[in-house]
């Protein structure tokens, strides 16, 4: 990609300035072209509009964070135009993030795609040279080992540290099984659960506060552990138990509002009764 265009050096366009040209797309079945007047575009958006030139890396994380969320909503409700939308938005992230570091020389598209391109090729050896790999489990061994020749001191080194706590957990222990430190199977995987949450009684009865805040981290570490075993997506899954919980306590609601009552005039026995109602209508649906 060229650097910044020439109409970035110049002042802010006044007021009554006349609109831009959209960048012509001269052969619009064609991605490369189409990329190229993207670019152009985003390039145009941040001298021209107020709210793009403001922006720097450091407020459109928090958008790129939401917009990666609307994908995954978008995943899940299997959706395709809209995920397609979402895939997108986050594009132009990418795209602005790159032109916002192209303005001081930081880095530039190109170096962002060749970067990538080459990282792609020697991260697989087993398509681009001589090495195997039958399964996914050999292809992760291969990227670990990969990773520590060019220059990582850890296994574990280049874990986010503001991925959600459960997928983090998840990355960290796939990260370690793919050097072999991990359990034999299942059954054990799940006998260390069974083991920290006995450590957690322990704990409670000891009344020691933070042994039991240490435990009860540890069991959970220990759950992630063996959803691994057991074909679970931790994450997930308590996302769909969030879901679930939300959805069932929504329902209580409104046979509480059918009973003109309100939750809060009501005993724990009586929601406890409504709960089991929503739970039994739910099942009675699927």
């Amino acid at each position: 990609m060229s650097s910044v265009s020439s109409s970035q050096s110049s002042s802010h366009p006044a007021e009554h300035a006349l609109p831009r040209a959209v960048p012509t797309i001269a052969a619009p079945h064609d991605e490369v072209e189409m990329f190229r007047a993207f670019v152009e575009l985003v390039r145009i958006l941040r001298v021209e509009c107020p709210w793009d030139r403001k922006q720097t890396h450091a407020t459109l994380m928090p958008l790129l964070l939401e917009e990666v969320y609307e994908t995954i909503d978008a995943t899940e409700a299997e959706n395709a135009p809209e995920l397609a939308k979402e895939l997108g938005d986050i594009l132009l992230h990418v795209v602005m993030n790159a032109v916002i570091a192209e303005e001081t020389q930081a880095f530039s598209m190109k170096e962002i795609l060749q970067r990538e391109f080459d990282k792609l090729v020697t991260r697989h050896p087993h398509v681009f040279g001589d090495v195997s790999a039958d399964s996914a489990d050999d292809v992760k061994r291969n990227w670990e080992q990969i990773k520590m020749r060019e220059g990582r001191t850890s296994v574990v080194e280049g874990v986010p540290k503001h991925l959600p706590a459960l997928l983090r957990a998840t990355r960290i222990q796939e990260k370690v099984a793919a050097v072999g430190f991990d359990w034999d199977n299942a059954e054990d995987a799940l006998a260390k659960v069974a083991e920290e949450f006995q450590e957690l009684r322990l704990a409670r009865e000891a009344n020691n506060q933070a042994d039991i805040e240490e435990e009860f981290g540890d069991a959970l570490f220990a759950l992630v552990n063996a959803s691994r075993f057991i074909g679970v997506n931790a994450e997930q899954s308590l996302q769909n138990a969030n879901n679930k919980f939300m959805r069932r306590f929504k329902r209580i609601e409104e046979l509480a509002a059918e009973g003109q009552r309100t939750l809060d005039s009501m005993s724990l026995a009586e929601m406890d009764e409504l709960w089991n109602q929503a739970k039994a209508e739910e099942k009675s649906r699927r």
